[in-house]
Order: C-alpha cells, then sequence, then structure tokens
C-alpha cells in the first residue's frame, strides 16, 4: 500500500458484539482524524462462553473481513479475543494488531503505588486470570483481586446504567472488593466504562479507576505516529459499522452512546471469511 494511501486507510475494530462501541468511542475522541470500520459478532456473542478454538476462528475470520475493507490496523476491543486469539492474530497478520488487555494492564502497573491492583470482568475474563498475567509480567510482585461482576453487561445493554438499580447492583459485587487496600482497578470488560462515574462515585478517591478503552486509543494513537501511518489532519473522518446480527439493535444502542450518528448497519455472513 503506497505511504499516503495508507494513511487514509481506516483501522479495523472488532468486538463479540456492542461493547467493543467504548473503545470505538475513544478513538473518535482521540484520533478524530482517523477513519474507522467496526465488526459486531452479534450472532456469537457472548465469547467469553466458548472455547479457545473457537474464538480463534472467529477472530480469524473476522480479520480476513476486515482486511477486504483495506484496514490498516486491527484493534480486538474484546477482552476474551484479545486474551485467546491475540498472539496467533499478530503471527498471522501482516498489519499492526492490538488487544485491549495489554494497555489497561500497562496504565495500571504505571498507576498504583501499593501495587494492589483490582479487576473486574466478565466471569470468563477472570476465571483466566489474563490481567494477572500481564500485570506480573510488568510488575512480579503486584497483588492482583479479580473479581466477576455478571450483571454489569444486561445493564449497560438494557439501558440501565444511569438508573438507581445500578447503584445496587454495584454495591452488591464491590462491597468485598471496597473492603479490601487496592489504589487501582481496571474495567476489565469493554461495557464496563459506560458504569465509570458510578464506580468512581462508589470507591471514591482512594482507588485509581482504569478504563483500557482509553488507554487503547492513546496506545493506537502512538503507534500509528511511530509507524508514519497516522491520517493527515483535516477532512471528515468517515464511520462504517457491519455486525453478523441485529442490525436495528446494534444501530439503536450505538446511537445511545456515540456523538455520531449510525444511519444504518450492514449485516455480514461472517462465516462466509
Amino acid at each position: 500500500m503506497e505511504i499516503e494511501n495508507r494513511k487514509a486507510a481506516p483501522i479495523g475494530v472488532f468486538d463479540s458484539g456492542i461493547g467493543g462501541l467504548t473503545v470505538t468511542r475513544e478513538i473518535m475522541r482521540q484520533l478524530p482524524d482517523e477513519n474507522i470500520v467496526y465488526f459486531g459478532d452479534t450472532a456469537r456473542v457472548p465469547y467469553g462462553s466458548k472455547s479457545k478454538e473457537n474464538i480463534i476462528r472467529f477472530s480469524r475470520q473476522i480479520v480476513r473481513f476486515l482486511k477486504t475493507c483495506h484496514v490498516k490496523a486491527i484493534v480486538v476491543a474484546c477482552n476474551t479475543a484479545s486474551a485467546l486469539a491475540l498472539d496467533t492474530l499478530r503471527q498471522e497478520t501482516d498489519i499492526p494488531v492490538m488487544g485491549v488487555v495489554e494497555p489497561g494492564a500497562r496504565a495500571a502497573v504505571r498507576e498504583t503505588r501499593n501495587g494492589k491492583i483490582g479487576v473486574i470482568g466478565t466471569e470468563a475474563t477472570i476465571r483466566s486470570e489474563m490481567y494477572t498475567q500481564v500485570i506480573r509480567r510488568m510488575l512480579p510482585d503486584a497483588e492482583v483481586i479479580g473479581n466477576p461482576c455478571p450483571l454489569f453487561v444486561p445493564l449497560v445493554e438494557e439501558g440501565f446504567a444511569k438508573h438507581k438499580i445500578a447503584e445496587e447492583v454495584i454495591d452488591i459485587y464491590l462491597s468485598e472488593l471496597r473492603k479490601t487496600d487496592i489504589d487501582t482497578m481496571i474495567l476489565g470488560c469493554t461495557h464496563y466504562p459506560l458504569l465509570r462515574s458510578r464506580i468512581m462515585e462508589y470507591f471514591g478517591d482512594a482507588v485509581h479507576i482504569v478504563n483500557p478503552a482509553y488507554e487503547t486509543a492513546m496506545e493506537l494513537k502512538a503507534m500509528l505516529e511511530e509507524k508514519e501511518m497516522a491520517h493527515p489532519v483535516g477532512g471528515e473522518a468517515s464511520y462504517e459499522f457491519y455486525v453478523s446480527d441485529a442490525a436495528e439493535k446494534f444501530t439503536k444502542f450505538a446511537n445511545s452512546i456515540l456523538t455520531y450518528d449510525v444511519a444504518a448497519t450492514k449485516l455480514v455472513n461472517i462465516e462466509e471469511y
């Protein structure tokens, strides 16, 4: 790809469903000139309950689809796929591929003062201990406390993030974690940034809340600049959205959290890739 064409090429972002839109939102904010192609695998969500082999297979299909859109880099905006498929994708793909786990872990290690870090996520993410492994590579003595919060995803997807019920569920899940002496906590699921203000309120100033969506956008920005792949400033960025099922529901949710108006989401038969 010629250098100028490469700079103008879009960034591919994919997730098992709609959670990755929080990562997309941060990329739109921090890299306003970049074009984006988003794919949500809404037909096969959730990934958390699937085998590693299937998640690698799904991720390969999505990468093949995104490459037909001529993307210059890919962001795996899904914690499960970041944990289980990222290494494989990096080995097999000739463009940069980044996930959300490493940027979040790096930020937590940077922020912690006492080495005690909390991670909240889906049951699959917590059970996999992927954040613990990545954090300990960077900070061997770190104490990592994982806490699954399975109801956070349906709360967000059903539009209850700002409802009083969200406060009650946060208290049920996080009251024990609040009694520990963690000083940093990672929102280890792409849906959770939509509960961030509530969670910050709950923990107060004593705990620094890490949003991997923001950290991923910042690392993407640095990587594009370093590789001289950043889109030139000016002009209007274009955004395209694709899903494997339930396009209308996706569009409605996207419009509730993005500042950009998503007119339509296109359906893709991902099994063909």
